[in-house]
């Protein structure tokens, strides 16, 4: 389990002038204990987690986060070492977990609406649909880029490979080494197919396309749910409040994202940056005082 720790104050202009929205006092803020989230290292994972870390920090809670496997975060949860996690995509995604885990955790709903999943190409790509990757497989070098096995995006991919009956291979890897492949081919101008979902800033930096699913393989549009451990609202009574508050849309998910892209750039500094100017939002959030 990875972990990395931030302090849980900082008296900055930004801290200042929303103590009052936060209704935390610098003595109040010491006494509110620890939130430990977990989250799995995909683009739109590390935006939203960072996102609610700094606005919990501002509330006045210390926060650590764990990097871990998809099947991994939501057994964190699931026993308790970790509070939550924000990366629950349902109702396909993520299916296998939720069915399994359902009994001990609490699902808080949904914190972003319009997602997708499939495979996607360079968008003047001769394949519009999965079942021309056979026709296609030399230009795409036989393979599919994929990321992490453990992934629910894998397993609904391997579903997608046995389908079709395709003949070309599916890479595991991670999120970044997918991007990578990617982002080398499209420099190249040449053919790839990788794993793909929508929010992800790919979309906005590279002109691609998602092949048709004519069989549904890879369902409908998902939403990405906040799910906690059971026992966080008696706990932590305003910390699960501001949990079951967090709703926002891909386009605000996508600007972070954006922002983590960019040479050199921290996620998290990016995530507080984005809170302050998106202070509209983020009061939404809030509990009322």
């Amino acid at each position: 389990m990875s972990q990395h720790l931030k302090p849980s104050v900082r008296i900055t202009g930004l801290a200042l002038a929303v103590a009052g929205a936060f209704a935390a006092t610098g003595a109040q803020a010491q006494d509110k204990g620890t939130v430990h989230l977990a989250y799995v290292e995909w683009s739109s994972t590390v935006a939203s987690t960072n996102v609610m870390q700094a606005v919990l920090e501002q509330a006045g809670y210390e926060v650590e986060t764990s990097a871990l496997s998809a099947a991994a975060m939501w057994q964190s949860v699931a026993t308790g070492d970790t509070d939550a996690l924000l990366a629950g995509w349902l109702p396909t995604t993520h299916e296998d977990y939720y069915a399994r885990l359902k009994d001990q955790v609490v699902d808080t709903g949904v914190n972003l609406d319009g997602t997708k999943l499939g495979l996607a190409v360079p968008a003047d790509s001769e394949a519009s649909s999965i079942a021309d990757l056979n026709e296609y497989q030399d230009d795409f070098n036989g393979e599919i880029i994929g990321i992490d096995p453990g992934a629910g995006l894998m397993r609904l991919t391997e579903n997608v490979v046995d389908a079709y009956d395709l003949d070309l291979d599916l890479r595991t890897g991670s999120g970044a080494t997918m991007t990578a492949a990617l982002g080398s081919a499209m420099d190249r101008d040449e053919e790839v197919v990788v794993t793909a979902w929508t929010p992800h800033w790919m979309f906005s930096r590279w002109d691609l396309k998602y092949l048709d699913d004519p069989q549904n393989v890879y369902g409908g549009a998902e939403q990405i749910h906040t799910i906690v451990r059971q026992g966080l609202e008696e706990d932590m009574p305003e910390a699960y409040a501001i949990l079951d508050n967090f709703n926002w849309n891909p386009e605000m998910m996508g600007e972070v994202m954006l922002m983590n892209q960019e040479e050199d750039s921290d996620p998290y500094e990016n995530a507080k940056q984005w809170v302050e100017e998106n202070q509209d939002v983020v009061s939404e959030w809030l509990p009322e005082s």
